[in-house]
């Protein structure tokens, strides 16, 4: 072997293993990361709703959200990991929390989870997952939606 191609062995050689932890790095949370910023959202829409005071007409509406979420958070975990995703890599929310309220605030995360599952979607298999996360999605914004309704209206 010659002095070159030793040398250029040696160089790919010494170059290979750095070049994987980045290859792993770009690939981390794989084509479509939103899905860890929408499971955040949802969680956090969840806790929202889970830990406000409300009368009897806003809890049913709240009670339908929250159970709409909690699909959506299911159904979002099993796109994430049809999409080869970390489903323990857990984000922050989206969303600052601002002074309108819980109900309002579940309103902001659950558009921003919306949008954040609402991108390309390459899997065949997450993307027939994704339509039903975003079903579920849009069924909670409704529910809440009425909450808010009812709480702005004072029945």
């Amino acid at each position: 072997m010659t002095k070159t191609i030793q040398l250029s062995l040696l160089a790919a050689a010494s170059a290979a293993p750095l070049a994987v932890p980045l290859a792993a790095h770009a690939d981390w949370n794989g084509d479509h990361p939103a899905y860890a910023h929408a499971l955040a959202d949802l969680r956090e829409a969840r806790w929202q709703l889970a830990h406000r005071a409300g009368d009897n007409a806003v809890s049913r509406d709240e009670a339908q959200a929250l159970d709409e979420i909690d699909r959506a958070i299911d159904e979002a975990k099993h796109a994430a990991w049809s999409d080869g995703k970390d489903l323990d890599n857990h984000v922050a929310p989206d969303v600052n929390i601002d002074e309108r309220g819980r109900l309002h605030a579940t309103m902001d995360l659950l558009r921003q989870a919306e949008s954040d599952v609402n991108r390309q979607e390459d899997n065949r298999a997450a993307r027939e997952d994704r339509e039903s996360v975003l079903h579920h999605i849009d069924a909670a914004l409704d529910a809440t939606q009425r909450a808010i309704h009812d709480v702005e209206s004072e029945r």
